[in-house]
């Protein structure tokens, strides 16, 4: 299955991404690890790319550097397990203090 992240013309994202496909039509800042990146004609990125399929449409933008994707940089990330009362541990009560 894909995981796709898109940035529409009128999203900004300021940060570290990790994806399987990152699609920009608005602007990124930053670093981005992704097996596709692809920058659509009014989408703009700022920053480092780790990546080994990238596509700049025509009146893209793209200001920074670019390397190979680093080895397994994408990780599989899988749905939690539903948190219910038994599961959970009690964990000490934790208490402010003023100085």
């Amino acid at each position: 299955m894909e995981k796709t992240l898109v940035v529409s013309n009128s999203g900004r994202l300021k940060g570290e991404i990790y994806a399987d496909k990152i699609v920009v039509n608005g602007l990124i800042e930053g670093t981005c690890y992704a097996n596709a990146i692809e920058i659509l004609d009014k989408g703009k990125v700022t920053g480092t790319i780790y990546c080994d399929d990238l596509s700049i449409d025509r009146g893209g933008c793209f200001l920074g550097s670019t390397h190979p994707a680093e080895k397994e940089q994408v990780v599989e990330l899988s749905p939690k397990e539903k948190a219910s009362a038994k599961n959970m541990k009690k964990k000490p009560e934790q208490k402010a203090v003023n100085e």
